[in-house]
């Protein structure tokens, strides 16, 4: 790499996917200053100007968006050859690196991590979590090999395999009068109390729900946020509100004066998916991909809509 350090790459690359040097600063857990002057360094090394400061944030000289593309790759390729000759050491011929959102079914993380591969006998699963914004950009930057989430907007970057699909599920009171229904809509929680995942958690998500209520001239009286459904299952009593959730956290908070309904609308629909990066033509990867495609569907008999993934 010409004697560049990997780490001057690394912040180039955080501050290229921000857009700001304060949210990449804290991403590299570095002061704001001290990434500052990396990327000065950088740019003194290349000989050329990498962002542009503005009001709102940076912006990417032509040069940089260049570079970041070939610093990408070079940092993967450096990061899964020391990965690679760790895991060689302790014994493992192959380490994949899968990461999954908290609110994903646990079935569906169970049957994944149970996945054997004949051609890889010792193949080490390297799993972790996090928020799904967060795992589809740990995936386009080489940190996860496969994620398991819930997808929001397309992206070039990355390829989809649809293993699951279900409506949210709103968790409100039994006496409720919408909790005889067999199912609910948004107008029948205008001006009332929502409590909601915060945006961060998937921001994709949180902003098609407000749309659609906006476009149905629903609003909500006022939003909580939480980060759990445990959290939500308390407001909801707290302040007689409703709770909108996954399936999967519904289930485990509809209980003790406090129940469940689908919620039917037409393109507010929860899609889990398979995530791998589009360049990722690695033969781990689509084996990997298919042998899980394969268990699912024996196991459950889920119709998958399979987007293009790699040969």
């Amino acid at each position: 790499m010409n004697g560049i350090d990997i780490r001057l790459l690394q912040a180039a690359i955080a501050v290229a996917e921000e857009l700001n040097f304060s949210r990449a600063a804290s991403r590299l857990r570095l002061t704001q200053p001290a990434l500052t002057k990396q990327i000065q360094d950088l740019e003194k090394q290349l000989g050329v100007s990498l962002f542009e400061r503005n009001n709102q944030g940076v912006d990417l000289t032509e040069p940089c968006r260049i570079f970041i593309e070939e610093s990408r790759l070079s940092v993967l390729h450096l990061e899964r050859a020391i990965h690679s000759a760790r895991a060689a050491a302790r014994g493992a011929e192959s380490i994949l690196n899968f990461g999954t959102s908290p609110y994903t079914d646990r079935y569906l993380v169970s049957a994944i991590l149970s996945v054997r591969l004949p051609l890889y006998p010792h193949l080490r699963i390297q799993a972790s979590s996090n928020f799904s914004a967060e795992l589809a950009r740990q995936v386009m930057t080489g940190e996860l090999e496969i994620a398991l989430l819930t997808a929001g907007l397309p992206n070039h970057r990355l390829n989809f395999l649809q293993i699951a699909s279900s409506p949210f599920f709103l968790v409100m009171r039994d006496e409720e009068v919408s909790a005889g229904k067999r199912v609910v809509s948004l107008k029948d929680y205008h001006q009332r109390v929502w409590i909601l995942f915060g945006r961060h958690v998937h921001p994709t998500l949180y902003d098609q729900l407000l749309i659609q209520a906006n476009a149905l001239g629903v609003e909500p009286s006022e939003i909580h946020h939480v980060t759990t459904a445990e959290e939500a299952a308390h407001l909801v009593v707290q302040h007689q509100a409703v709770a909108f959730l996954t399936q999967a956290g519904a289930w485990r908070v509809a209980r003790s004066g406090l129940t469940m309904r689908p919620l039917e609308e037409e393109g507010l629909t929860l899609k889990t998916t398979l995530v791998t990066r589009a360049d990722d033509r690695t033969r781990l990867t689509s084996e990997f991909v298919r042998a899980t495609a394969r268990k699912l569907k024996q196991k459950s008999g889920v119709q998958q809509q399979i987007l293009p993934l790699t040969g």
